[in-house]
């Protein structure tokens, strides 16, 4: 078959979607990812597909410019006439399904999450939600990756009941994730990877830390991540730089592998106000680190609250303070345990070759 698989960065498709691409590589269907260009789109050219940019404007809102991006779709699937189009994130999913719908192309979608638009109820949040209602009615299959997000569809109605169907996340390949040695500093490094985003509670985290380092000024409290991205609720680097240069947190920068930083962590933070559900806390989870998050939308899933790591409530630095010192007032053979928990909740719930093998059984079942 030949299939499209189209996110809104190529970013995203080599590392959250690279499994199921090598899968129906090596089963011989034709796979051509489609998405902007960016420093990914070599890598994921590597894993035996085709690689189409197309431009989109993510973030925005100009009506004209979204009517664009549904015409390139359309010119697109005319073109290549797939068997089946997926899509993955926001605008992806409500454009390429409208222009998938004019082409006659069959389609499955993935809400990876619901955005910032849903944090808020606000003009934008109903407009989102309309396009929403008329985009979802014709795929043929609509992935959630959280509970919340799902039964949010279906109370408020742009998706049918019988075309909706759960995933945990985008799965850990755990084959190819070990667990890590506990790191030999003693200091505890409290690590959140993230876009630098007030939404991703990057506040409640610096706030935190100013509190828990009067306790113990032992703590190391990291941010990892761009900064200055193009979101109504960035971070700009003036307000980074203040924080460093008060000494209350660090900044890492931003990297393609998180993984040499979680190996350094003792515990990894994302007091999130809401996700889809968040690849970097089941990363971390599965290498053995603990996990203290909100208990919110597509974040309280991934923890065992006091056995895993810890959930705190969401926009409350005064709540994530008092977790991380609970960690903090572990002994180490504790903490160490509580990230092994961690790696067996990951094992168990969100292996790669689950997700996987649920695209597998909706792809052949659509195309068929």
């Amino acid at each position: 078959m030949r299939i499209t698989l189209a996110s809104n960065t190529a970013w995203s498709l080599h590392n959250f979607r690279g499994g199921v691409i090598r899968a129906l590589v090596e089963r011989g269907d034709e796979v051509i990812a489609v998405a902007p260009p960016d420093g990914l789109s070599e890598k994921l050219a590597d894993l035996g597909c085709r690689v189409v940019d197309l431009p989109m404007d993510n973030k925005g809102t100009n009506p004209v410019r979204d009517l664009d991006t549904v015409r390139r779709f359309r010119r697109l699937y005319r073109e290549l006439r797939p068997d089946l189009a997926t899509h993955f994130t926001i605008k992806p999913m409500i454009y390429g399904s409208l222009a998938a719908r004019m082409a006659g192309v069959p389609c499955i979608n993935t809400a990876t999450g619901l955005g910032t638009a849903f944090i808020r109820d606000n003009w934008l949040t109903r407009v989102v939600e309309g396009l929403y209602r008329v985009s979802q009615r014709w795929p043929e299959r609509v992935f959630f990756q959280n509970p919340d997000d799902r039964a949010l569809f279906l109370e408020r109605g742009p998706v049918d009941e019988d075309k909706t169907a759960q995933l945990p996340g985008s799965g850990v390949d755990v084959s190819r994730v070990a667990v890590a040695d506990w790191p030999a500093d003693e200091r505890p490094v409290f690590l959140l990877v993230a876009r630098m985003l007030r939404d991703k509670g990057v506040g409640e985290f610096v706030e935190a830390a100013r509190r828990v380092r009067e306790q113990y000024p032992d703590a190391v409290f990291r941010l990892l991540g761009p900064v200055g991205v193009a979101n109504r609720t960035a971070i700009g680097r003036e307000t980074l730089d203040a924080w460093v240069e008060e000494g209350v947190v660090e900044y890492a920068g931003e990297t393609d592998d998180v993984r040499p930083f979680l190996r350094e962590a003792q515990c990894v933070v994302l007091p999130s106000y809401r996700e889809g559900t968040p690849r970097t806390l089941l990363k971390a989870a599965a290498m053995g680190r603990p996990i203290i998050t909100t208990d919110a939308v597509g974040c309280r899933e991934v923890v065992d609250d006091g056995t895993s790591g810890y959930l705190c409530q969401v926009k409350d630095a005064d709540d994530l303070a008092r977790q991380i010192m609970r960690f903090l007032e572990l002994p180490p053979s504790a903490r160490q345990t509580m990230g092994l928990a961690g790696r067996e909740k990951i094992e168990r719930e969100f292996d790669e070759r689950i997700v996987i093998g649920r695209y597998l059984e909706a792809i052949d079942a659509v195309a068929g």
